[in-house]
C-alpha cells in the first residue's frame, strides 16, 4: 500500500476539481484525460505518452472523497480496476488536505507506484500555487517513440501553449500567412475530425469551454480512435485516395508541434520541447512534407547556422518566424 499527504492552498471545491475535472488534471498529471465522475462511470487517462491508465469510480462524495479502480491498460499483472485509489479531501488551515493511499499493489508495485505518486503529487503542488505545473519532464520524451506516442508528446506541447495564449493574441499573425493566432485555432478543431475519420471515428468538438480543453478534448478522441484501430493497412483520404495507416498517423505529431511553434512565434512564449521528440517529428515530416509542399506546406527555408532542432524543423516545413 503507498499513502502520502499533501496540502494545497486552495480551498476544498477547487481540490476537488484539480482531482477530476480532465482541464485541471491535464495541468498536472495527464496528457489526455476521459471522466465519467458517477458511481458506476470509467475515467481514462494518458499519464504520459504510450502509458494509459483506467478503471471505474466506486465512491463519489463531491468536495469530500473520491475512490476509484486503478490499472494500465496493455498491463497483465495490473489491470485496468484491479487496485484501488482513494483520494480524502479535508479543510485546513490555509487550505485543503489531501490524502491518497493506493491499496491493492505487489511489493514492487508499491514502490513502482510511489516513484509516481511522489513525482505527480508534487506536480499537483505545483498547479495548486500557479494554476498550471508546466511540462511534465516524465513525457517529454517517450519511450518507446512511435507515431502514436509522439503523438500524445506533441499533442502536451501543444496544449502548454494554447493554455498559455491570451486574448490579445488572438490576432496575432502566425507563420502561416492565412492564419492568425484565432485562424489557426479553427483549422485545428478542422483537422482533428480529418484525423478521426481516417481512423474510423467521429471527432465530436465540445463547442465550450478553453480553446485548450476544446483541442485536448478532440484530439484525445482522434488518438483513442487510432489506438483502437491500429496503424496497419491503408487509409481513406478526402480527395478519395488512400495512404499507408501509419503515414496517416503520422501527419498528426507533424501538425501539432509545427503549429505549436506558430503560435509561441505569434505570441512570444518559449517552446518547450524535447530535442528526441523534435527529433522523430522531423523524420516523419521527411516523409510527409514533400509531397505537400505548395499546398499544406512552403518551399524549404534554409535555417541559420545556429537555429535549434526545432527552428530546423520549421524551416524544413517552409516556415519563417512571424516576426520576420
Amino acid at each position: 500500500m503507498f499513502t502520502k499527504t499533501v496540502v494545497l492552498p486552495v480551498d476544498i471545491d477547487e481540490a476537488f476539481a484539480l482531482i477530476t475535472e480532465p482541464e485541471r488534471l491535464r495541468r498536472w498529471q495527464t496528457v489526455s484525460a476521459r471522466v465519467d465522475l458517477r458511481v458506476g462511470g470509467g475515467y481514462r487517462w494518458t499519464i504520459t505518452p504510450g502509458h494509459v491508465a483506467a478503471g471505474t469510480f466506486r465512491e463519489i462524495e463531491p468536495g469530500r472523497r473520491v475512490v476509484f479502480g486503478w490499472g494500465w491498460e496493455g498491463a497483465t499483472d495490473l489491470a485496468p480496476d484491479t487496485s484501488t485509489v482513494a483520494i480524502l479531501l479535508e479543510p485546513v488551515a490555509g487550505g485543503t488536505q489531501v490524502t491518497l493511499t493506493h491499496e491493492g499493489l505487489t511489493e514492487q508495485q508499491a514502490s513502482m507506484h510511489a516513484e509516481g505518486w511522489n513525482h505527480y503529487l508534487g506536480r499537483l503542488e505545483r498547479a495548486a500555487v500557479d494554476g498550471d505545473a508546466g511540462p511534465d519532464e516524465w513525457a517529454a520524451a517517450p519511450h518507446p517513440l512511435d507515431e502514436l506516442s509522439a503523438a500524445e508528446a506533441t499533442l502536451a506541447v501543444l496544449q502548454g501553449v494554447l493554455r498559455r495564449l491570451t486574448p490579445e493574441d488572438r490576432p496575432k499573425q502566425t507563420p502561416c500567412a492565412e492564419f492568425t493566432c484565432h485562424d489557426l485555432a479553427e483549422h485545428l478543431f478542422g483537422s482533428l475530425v480529418a484525423f478521426g475519420s481516417m481512423a474510423g471515428v467521429e471527432v465530436v468538438n465540445p463547442g465550450t469551454g478553453s480553446l485548450e480543453n476544446r483541442v485536448a478534448t478532440m484530439a484525445g478522441q482522434a488518438i483513442d480512435g487510432w489506438r483502437a484501430r491500429g496503424l496497419a493497412g491503408t487509409v481513406p483520404t478526402a480527395g478519395g485516395g488512400e495512404m499507408p495507416a501509419a503515414t496517416a498517423a503520422s501527419i498528426m505529431s507533424v501538425e501539432f508541434l509545427l503549429h505549436a511553434w506558430d503560435l509561441t512565434s505569434a505570441s512570444g512564449q518559449a517552446l518547450a520541447a524535447s530535442d528526441e521528440v523534435v527529433a522523430y517529428v522531423h523524420h516523419l515530416a521527411e516523409q510527409v512534407v514533400p509531397g505537400a509542399r505548395g499546398s499544406a506546406f512552403d518551399d524549404e527555408v534554409v535555417p541559420s547556422a545556429d537555429a535549434d532542432p526545432m527552428a530546423r524543423l520549421a524551416a524544413f516545413a517552409g516556415r519563417r518566424p512571424a516576426a520576420a
